[in-house]
């Protein structure tokens, strides 16, 4: 999985896309169900899959998908399109009806408009009893969209970059993080943390320490409903560690020369101590330390400083969503696919991810938060398109990197100012936004 799937995705081109779609593309009825079969060996029909996994396509994985999934449906035949620049594709795509019979959600299109485009997979009452994630695709009691794996954020790190440290145990505090970040400066040759400064998006990541904190379900409503910088609330804490991790200078010498891609093995062989990314980055962690010729053991995952009665706790992320396209003339078919490929593929396992089945087990790389006992909150997402207009409407971008890149610029003195204005700003500017709203 790489890292574009587990970013939060924004509207902020959905005018254009709504102003093109109001001739063909939406059934405005939104009235189709796309139904479980009953006898999955009767259903028949051939049905592309739309997905941004080209890497999957070209080294035949995805094949290898389908031809398990037809020893249940012989009847079905799977095609797929791997689509490199996949949010702009499909977006052209759907002022058609021709935008593959499965796909993933563009990130582009407004939750309210779903049942314009995709056929339902039944209410969210039976489904999320099942299944993580339900919130992110309902629309009036109806799901449109499941997604096959999920991801848990949290710190990346070297333990053996730790333990030469002389830290065996996850900091509880992020004063206690900082601390750390300072052994490791001290006692070994390793960047304490690495900020992935110029390639921007890994900023946007911290924006996901929201619930674990204050370990809220409701965190998303909170941001619909609050200041997300008030004192105390989860984003202030976590762009205040951020910032202190900068202050303090326990970063890279030039935040402006970062390399993602370099990163990775830099980590990997313990040039690197801490990242902020997410668990579906540990398997791409792991892959460089077998090139780098290192122990892939040595990857860790720990959750974001802080305990909420005695424990930690960590929010489950969603990938894309698949669905059905509301046109597709192999509805059946699609649904087939859709559950196979979610309850039966082992997707999520071969990714090293979190599952979607809420009574599957957790995956190796989750194993250590199991054993320490952290918290996986689901979060609510019912106000989740409601947060993500209010941020557009503000222009702040809490799912974007550039107020990041403008805290970090401030925190390593190449701007003036005090990290109280800073937030209290962004903080003032929401709350504005969201009187103007009405919301």
């Amino acid at each position: 999985m790489n890292r574009r799937t587990i970013l939060a995705m924004t509207a902020t081109t959905t005018a254009l896309l709504l102003a093109a779609c109001t001739g063909t593309a939406g059934d405005s009825s939104g009235g189709a169900d796309a139904e479980a079969p009953d006898d999955p060996t009767k259903v028949s029909g051939t049905i592309t899959v739309l997905t941004h996994r080209t890497d999957l396509v070209q080294d035949g994985t995805m094949k290898k998908y389908a031809a398990e999934f037809t020893k249940t449906h012989p009847k079905v035949k799977v095609e797929f399109d791997g689509i490199t620049d996949y949010e702009g594709e499909v977006k052209i795509r759907m002022n058609t009806e021709n935008y593959g019979d499965v796909l993933m959600i563009p990130g582009v299109i407004e939750k309210k408009d779903y049942p314009k485009f995709f056929a339902s997979l039944g209410t969210q009452d039976e489904r999320s009893a099942k299944y993580r994630f339900t919130d992110y695709t309902t629309v009036d009691g109806k799901v449109y969209g499941q997604s096959p794996l999920g991801a848990v954020p949290g710190f990346i790190y070297n333990k053996r970059v730790w333990n030469e440290a002389g830290i065996t145990d996850w900091p509880t505090t992020p004063a206690e993080f900082l601390d750390d970040l300072k052994a490791i400066e001290s006692k070994t040759e390793a960047i304490p943390y690495y900020t992935n400064f110029k390639d921007m998006w890994p900023l946007s990541q911290w924006t996901q320490v929201n619930g674990s904190v204050g370990c809220d379900e409701q965190a998303t409503t909170k941001l619909a409903e609050g200041d997300p910088w008030a004192e105390g609330a989860d984003l202030r804490t976590a762009d205040t560690l951020l910032y202190d991790i900068v202050h303090e200078g326990l970063i890279e010498k030039d935040p402006t020369t970062t390399n993602w891609e370099a990163s990775k093995p830099r980590l990997a062989k313990g040039e690197i101590a801490t990242m902020w990314l997410g668990s579906w980055a540990v398997i791409q962690m792991r892959g460089a330390a077998e090139q780098a010729g290192t122990d892939p053991d040595d990857i860790g995952f720990m959750p974001f400083p802080v305990q909420h009665e005695g424990a930690f706790c960590a929010v489950t992320l969603p990938d894309y969503q698949q669905a059905v396209n509301i046109h597709s003339e192999d509805k059946a078919a699609a649904r087939a696919w859709i559950d196979w490929f979610t309850d039966q593929s082992g997707y999520a396992a071969d990714n090293l991810a979190l599952s979607p089945l809420k009574d599957d087990p957790l995956p190796d790389i989750l194993k250590a938060y199991e054993d320490n006992g952290v918290r996986l909150l689901d979060l609510d997402d019912t106000k989740g398109a409601e947060v993500k207009s209010l941020d557009n409407q503000s222009e702040i971008g809490i799912y974007k990197p550039d107020y990041r890149q403008d805290l970090v610029d401030l925190a390593r003195g190449a701007t003036q100012g005090s990290l109280d204005d800073f937030l209290d700003r962004l903080g003032e500017k929401w709350t504005e936004t969201r009187a103007a709203l009405g919301s």
